[in-house]
């Protein structure tokens, strides 16, 4: 019987220890957002939930399906990103029809525009410059 309460005791010890390291974690969080971040910083989500957002969205709009991002940097208006989308799928895979997409987001994640730079064969590398 003393087994099981001492279990009990330290399970309530461990949960209140849990309870109090979020508190923490958000006390120095809100520290670090007065001092350290500025409030359109605060807006911006994270770089990896604007990949899945732009994803998404592009797949929904094109009804095509994003393979991969190949190029991805925050701007000045948002977001830009180069997107590999699947166009045509053919047999052998590797003469499928893939196509890169310039993606522009405003800078919470959302699309504002985006367009199809180049088709391309699965199975063809770009051309090498300077030859």
């Amino acid at each position: 019987m003393s087994n099981g309460k001492n279990t009990s005791q330290s399970q309530g010890s461990r949960e209140s220890q849990d309870s109090q390291e979020p508190q923490e974690s958000q006390g120095n969080h809100k520290t670090q957002s007065k001092t350290g971040r500025n409030a359109v910083d605060d807006d911006r989500p994270a770089p990896m939930d604007v990949l899945r957002q732009a994803r998404a969205q592009l797949a929904e709009l094109t009804g095509l399906t994003p393979e991969s991002v190949s190029s991805f940097e925050q701007t000045e208006d948002g977001w830009a990103l180069e997107v590999e989308v699947l166009e045509l799928e053919r047999v052998p895979d590797t003469m499928s029809l893939m196509a890169s997409y310039q993606v522009e987001l405003d800078p919470q994640g959302q699309l504002t525009g985006y367009r199809r730079a180049r088709r391309y064969e699965r199975g063809r590398a770009d051309p090498r410059s300077g030859r």
